[in-house]
């Protein structure tokens, strides 16, 4: 008999199945969930953990995603009748729904809640003193203000790990969308050419990071607690996400105490690195020693190449990159794509096409390794995601369930609360 976190106020022991993160499942509301919805052919490895999800946009989204991909029970409390911010963000829309919001939403479940009405604030307190997890990402200060504060919740739900996302930190009331946020940590000034100017990323890059490291928090903090029977609180910003993320480039500056130049599509310390025009398109090549620079010279028919004694070193070429640049282009124009990835695969050196999304999504081998998903929705039909990238015991992640309408699990929660406080 061990001390279980979900029990009434954590003060009774319990006996039961422990999941291995000082839960029992015998107080998981995942496990009052139709079979139907919850069976499934692969592991879900959080199966039992129970994740309130008060966030909406993309950074705390993703971050849950990914909690639910793994198997938790993600239940997304939305404001009632607007909902995610992000259900709005289109076109392209799906019906009534944006695609933005059905990519970071399947595997969760909807309820929505007026946290400005006293009836509902206790609704979310009681969801809170259930969940093992919450996450938010309101402005500093919010959560306090609608008594969802963490100190008060971890106060009444000892064993909860709390999570807070935010732009600059819960000491800083300051908004930041990713975009603000690529600019404040510095990212946009390393993207992009020295002519075109700061250039953000093709992606949210600030808004996945986070979403990325929180998720990885929230699972350290969950094993922890499998011992230590606490919870914790952690406080992540956008902005660190992507100061952390900065490593060689921040490592240049603390070097030379210079800010590094927009490189484009070129390597600041690697020769051949980047994109290079062919014959009938470009391709990225990736020279990572001497010894495959000598193997690519060979291979597409340029031997002299790799014993100029401007190019015979990987420092001698970052040096004088654009005379390499000139050099290896005047044989590769020659050559077709396909003609050059075949000399570089036989050369060892890492090579690749310049692909568009229609093509990357459209590709057999990605779906074949599970990294298309699709899921059937009740107003939508056939909808498709991309995966999660991990393979645990060789299989991946599936979409259990499609992206949920507004609201549409509140009675289903409620009930499944009331169900809880009688069996406990």
């Amino acid at each position: 008999m061990m001390w279980c976190v979900r029990c009434p106020r954590r003060r009774a022991p319990c006996e039961g199945l422990n999941d291995g993160f000082g839960v029992y499942k015998s107080h998981s509301l995942w496990q009052v969930l139709p079979m139907t919805e919850r069976k499934s052919v692969v592991p879900i490895p959080l199966e039992g953990v129970r994740v309130v999800d008060f966030t909406q946009a993309l950074s705390g989204p993703y971050c849950t995603l990914l909690l639910a991909d793994l198997g938790a029970d993600v239940i997304k409390v939305e404001r009632t009748g607007s909902g995610d911010d992000s259900r709005r963000w289109g076109p392209p829309f799906v019906g009534d729904t944006s695609a933005y919001f059905l990519s970071v939403n399947r595997n969760k479940r909807s309820i929505e809640l007026d946290l400005k009405s006293e009836h509902d604030q206790k609704l979310a307190v009681d969801l809170i003193d259930s969940a093992d997890v919450v996450v938010e990402n309101w402005r500093p200060g919010t959560a306090d203000r609608l008594g969802l504060g963490q100190e008060q919740m971890r106060t009444m739900n000892p064993g909860l790990v709390y999570c807070s996302i935010s732009g600059f930190g819960d000491k800083s009331e300051r908004p930041g969308y990713d975009q603000v946020v690529q600019g404040t940590s510095g990212w946009m000034s390393i993207t992009g050419t020295q002519s075109g100017g700061p250039t953000k990323s093709g992606i949210p890059i600030a808004d996945i990071a986070s979403g990325m490291f929180a998720s990885q928090a929230i699972l350290a903090s969950l094993v922890r607690r499998a011992g230590t029977h606490k919870g914790c609180y952690i406080d992540l910003a956008m902005q660190d996400s992507l100061v952390s993320m900065l490593t060689y480039q921040a490592g240049a500056f603390f070097a030379t105490g210079q800010s590094p130049r927009r490189n484009g599509n070129q390597h600041t310390t690697l020769a051949p690195y980047g994109t290079f025009n062919t014959a009938n398109g470009q391709i990225n090549i990736s020279v990572g020693n001497d010894r495959q620079w000598e193997h690519l010279c060979e291979a597409i028919g340029m031997p002299d190449l790799a014993t100029d004694a401007r190019f015979a070193s990987n420092g001698s070429r970052v040096v004088n990159v654009d005379e390499l640049r000139g050099a290896l282009e005047s044989k590769l124009m020659s050559m077709e794509t396909e003609e050059v990835l075949v000399a570089a695969g036989l050369a060892g050196v890492p090579a690749g096409a310049i692909r568009s999304l229609a093509e990357v999504l459209t590709d057999t081998d990605l779906r074949n390794r599970g990294m298309i998903l699709t899921s059937r929705h009740p107003r939508f039909g056939e909808l498709n995601y991309p995966g999660s990238p991990w393979h645990i015991d060789g299989v991946s992640s599936t979409a259990r369930m499609a992206p949920p309408d507004l609201g549409q699990h509140t009675e289903e929660v409620i009930e499944e609360l009331r169900q809880l406080r009688i069996s406990t």
